[in-house]
């Protein structure tokens, strides 16, 4: 019988990255799936080769990109399982995932979806009743095989179809890596990535502002998405705006922009600043830009001119 295939959903963590080891030893083809937005996964779409090479360079037959903004956005909106500790809305999120890889099972006429989920690792998305009721609302309940914790969970249709052999998965549970670590190890993994934990919206300065737009029906869209994980953020009752704290994020604002939003900056060198709402008279964007480059204050003590200038999508300097 030929050997059935899989959808792996992977995200650069190690638990992913033995996900694939562990069925690649059972022959299992796989395709290799990575699900991106602003908030997580983002580096890929600028340099997809990293993560295309990563993977292929392990024996996949494919490995695709997705990028999801547009819907999570939605669901950011108005999760309906909630949030997490900050803007994060996990349960949500995966049911998403799950419904897309779903999807793209049926069209790569794969059989199954496997993940690299560990019980027990997140109290609020990974504990067992979560995860089934993940599966449930996905539309994946026996199709969705975790590896790593097979043994403590009931056997899916490719264990029980015999296209998998449960006796050589795992039963690990919790948030200590030490079977990680030794699986790594048998493996041959030689560079162990750090506990992913990738979504941007659980550091608490971002959940935090993202909650806020989210509070006062400010735009979120796949634009506003990206500015929010850069720079210095001002939120007035009639405006809001965004100022880059290095040369990168000046350049990033730039190029997210690109004539998309009104930005300024001083004939001094100082930072990059984009109106993302409202209009904001151009004294107060004159005083913040002021407030971030000591050139330009040094300037207007020596009584030189400093001004303010409309940066009209050229490059950055």
């Amino acid at each position: 019988m030929k050997n059935k295939k899989a959808i792996a959903l992977v995200s650069g963590g190690l638990d992913s990255l033995l996900t694939i080891f562990i069925l690649k030893e059972q022959n299992i083809p796989l395709i290799c799936v990575t699900f991106i937005t602003p908030f997580f996964g983002w580096k890929y779409k600028k340099n997809p080769q990293e993560f295309e090479e990563k993977f292929l360079s392990l024996g996949v037959e494919k490995v695709k990109i997705v990028d999801i903004t547009e819907e999570f956005i939605e669901i950011l909106k108005n999760p309906k399982y909630g949030y997490g500790s900050y803007a994060n809305p996990c349960i949500d999120c995966k049911i998403l995932m799950l419904k897309k890889a779903k999807e793209i099972m049926e069209k790569e006429s794969a059989q199954f979806i496997a993940t690299g989920e560990v019980v027990g690792q997140r109290p609020f998305s990974q504990n067992k009743n979560t995860l089934e009721l993940i599966e449930k609302k996905a539309g994946v309940s026996g199709i969705l095989l975790r590896p790593l914790s097979a043994k403590l969970l009931s056997p899916t249709l490719p264990e029980i179809q015999g296209w998998v052999n449960r006796e050589k998965l795992f039963d690990i549970y919790g948030r200590r890596r030490i079977a990680q670590i030794e699986l790594a190890k048998k493996f041959g993994i030689k560079d162990i990535p750090s506990p992913s934990g990738g979504c941007l919206l659980t550091d608490p300065v971002i959940g935090e502002r993202v909650l806020k737009v989210l509070k006062e029906n400010r735009p979120l869209n796949p634009k506003t998405a990206e500015l929010l994980v850069i720079g210095r953020h001002i939120f007035e009752k009639d405006f809001w705006i965004v100022v880059g704290r290095n040369q990168k994020e000046n350049e990033l604002l730039c190029e997210i922009t690109n004539g998309y939003f009104p930005c300024y900056t001083l004939n001094f060198p100082s930072p990059l600043l984009c109106v993302i709402q409202g209009t904001p008279s151009s004294e107060y964007l004159f005083s913040v830009l002021l407030k971030y480059s000591k050139k330009a204050r040094n300037a207007l003590a020596k009584n030189e001119e400093v001004k303010l200038e409309e940066v009209r999508g050229e490059k950055f300097n």
